[in-house]
């Protein structure tokens, strides 16, 4: 009889190479997609809050000029605590019904809030940076005091 042992090749030590070869393999693309999901997380909650902030800021207003100052002492807190820059954001406002003054008492305002945000480690190098980012939207709806002065 032969033996069969001396066949084979000693695989002593292989199974640890191979599951940190297959970890490292699986495990980078995971940590990325974790990281990209929490930065778009991260943006769309700052579009969110600056939308329902300035919102709410313009509708407990007592006038246009009281309403132009809260709305962007509002944008401009939210804007930064969630680290975004004010020239990537674009605020569109509007009043529902259409046709009354912006804004004036009793209309109901939207506010939409648009940005894109960069996936993180995207170089920007041909364009790579303008054609990875991810276009955020938010928006917010209130209702204007019936204590609103146009004056």
């Amino acid at each position: 009889m032969t033996d069969h042992r001396c066949l084979w090749r000693d695989e002593t030590g292989s199974a640890a190479l191979e599951f940190i070869t297959v970890g490292v393999i699986l495990l980078v693309p995971f940590i990325y997609v974790v990281i990209a999901l929490g930065t778009v997380q991260h943006q769309m909650l700052g579009a969110e809050a600056a939308a329902r902030h300035t919102a709410r800021a313009i509708s407990g207003a007592a006038g246009p000029a009281d309403a132009e100052a809260r709305a962007e002492q509002a944008m401009a807190a939210t804007l930064a605590e969630y680290d975004m820059a004010a020239a990537d954001v674009s605020v569109d406002l509007r009043c529902i019904p259409a046709g009354v003054t912006c804004p004036s008492a009793g209309t109901t305002i939207a506010i939409q809030v648009s940005t894109r945000v960069q996936l993180p480690f995207v170089p920007p190098i041909f364009g790579l940076d303008r054609v990875t980012s991810i276009p955020i939207e938010a928006s917010a709806v209130q209702r204007v005091s019936r204590t609103w002065r146009d004056r």
